[in-house]
């Protein structure tokens, strides 16, 4: 594939930062005098070892050597251990058709980043010029419009379902323009990418189909647009057989793929990482040099350990665990919601994540509704029209969180609201 004309005038003309670490200049450290980096002397940093407890009473331990390198100055793209063991991870996973490819046809590669949305937000000024054309599904994440909305680009709303994108609607909107395939419309500005929380979205809940991916993806050909592929609730999927994802099918380079340990390790750690093709995520390494410089050492070290303590078996056991715990969560809300609001809203069962998007009934927009009243009530929820795309426009939807919430609290809110929507609808 031909990226140029997807980079911004901006990414396309950072160039590497020669004083940054790489990993190749970090496994030569211990045979090569050090002259040129400016790097602190680790002998002069306060701590010198820790012994990290967990769950299942063993513990982690980072001896004083492995401290100083954990306190350190690391490569841009991620500590070569932890990228090591992501690529087998994704292999395992997804076995991404890119992965054999040479670099420059978009061979699989992978970068941490400082949580999945810091890596995001990189991909965006890397691709979003002022005036560009993007195409996002409705509602989506709230902190991806706040990224987006001050760059200047023209959101185009696709429209979807509890199965997530309608690829008959996204079709019908990408026809305004010319595909490889047809000479007769317009070319000029074709949308550069769509985005895309495929598991378990936020608000809505929605999981898309393993067809859909397949039909979008071939629109994604037929126009030459990338596909985002934003999966924080990978881990966390309630089916027992998982969709394949955009990544797996991914036979022509233009699939950057997010995930994150936040829902399934830390949210507090801060570890996510993009995988990609390699000319893509080496550009969104140049941001990270002039930006954050790189994802804190000690975090990657940590969870490494942590890692290679688990094994791929091991890890895939703790996350199957961790997704038992919220599917019986997401059945408790399910019950409460059943028990108080049946007659008074709309929703479906969520296939992942950890999210139950309601219509209420009778209520054109829920903002004041939730952000005044229900507060004041001692619930806390989301308004449907944080997550649209005009935050303007009415909006008769709610997003609750089953993730932390005990079921006496979902009971006793559930019934709160109800309580209220029959005040406002009476």
């Amino acid at each position: 594939m031909d990226y140029s004309h997807f980079v911004t005038t901006v990414s396309a003309a950072r160039r590497t930062n020669p004083a940054r670490m790489t990993n190749e200049l970090a496994k030569k450290m211990s045979s090569t005098i050090m002259l040129s980096g400016g790097m602190p002397n680790a002998d002069y940093f306060p701590f010198k070892s820790a012994s990290i407890s967990l769950n299942d009473g063993t513990t982690i331990e980072i001896g004083e050597e492995l401290m100083k390198k954990a306190l350190q100055y690391g490569a841009a793209e991620g500590n070569h251990e932890l990228l090591l063991w992501l690529e087998d991870l994704q292999m395992k996973l997804h076995n991404p058709p890119t992965a054999h490819y040479t670099p420059e046809k978009g061979k699989m590669r992978i970068c941490v980043t400082t949580g999945s949305q810091e890596g995001l937000s990189k991909v965006y000024d890397m691709l979003i010029n002022p005036g560009d054309n993007i195409l996002l599904d409705e509602p989506n994440f709230s902190g991806t419009m706040a990224a987006l909305r001050p760059l200047g680009c023209n959101i185009i709303k696709v429209p979807s379902d509890e199965h997530g994108i309608i690829p008959k609607a996204l079709k019908e909107i990408l026809s305004r323009w010319k595909s490889d395939n047809n000479t007769h419309k317009l070319s000029n500005k074709r949308p550069k990418f769509l985005y895309t929380v495929p598991n378990g979205g936020n608000p809505s809940g929605s999981s898309l189909t393993a067809e859909r991916k397949k039909e979008i993806y071939q629109l994604a050909q037929e126009y030459n647009f990338l596909i985002i592929e934003d999966d924080p609730y990978y881990f966390v999927q309630y089916e027992k057989t998982k969709a394949p994802s955009f990544l797996s099918m991914d036979v022509d380079g233009r699939v950057i793929r997010g995930d994150t340990f936040s829902k399934v390790i830390s949210s507090g750690l801060r570890i996510g990482f993009l995988t990609g093709p390699d000319p893509l995520i080496d550009r969104i390494v140049r941001h990270v040099e002039a930006s954050t410089m790189q994802t804190s050492t000690f975090t990657q070290v940590l969870i490494v350990q942590l890692l290679k303590k688990w094994g791929h078996k091991g890890f895939l056991q703790h996350v199957g665990r961790v997704s038992e715990f919220y599917k019986s969560q997401r059945d408790l809300m399910l019950a409460a919601a059943n028990k108080w609001l049946k007659g008074l809203a709309d929703w479906y069962t969520p296939k992942a994540g950890l999210f139950l998007w309601m219509k209420i009934k009778g209520i054109s927009d829920t903002h004041h509704m939730i952000m005044e009243k229900a507060i004041d009530r001692g619930v806390s929820l989301l308004p449907g029209r944080d997550f649209m795309i005009d935050a303007s426009e009415p909006s008769p939807f709610v997003r609750a969180s089953f993730s932390y919430a005990s079921p006496a609290q979902m009971d006793q809110g559930f019934q709160r609201l109800a309580e209220l929507i029959r005040e406002e609808t009476a």
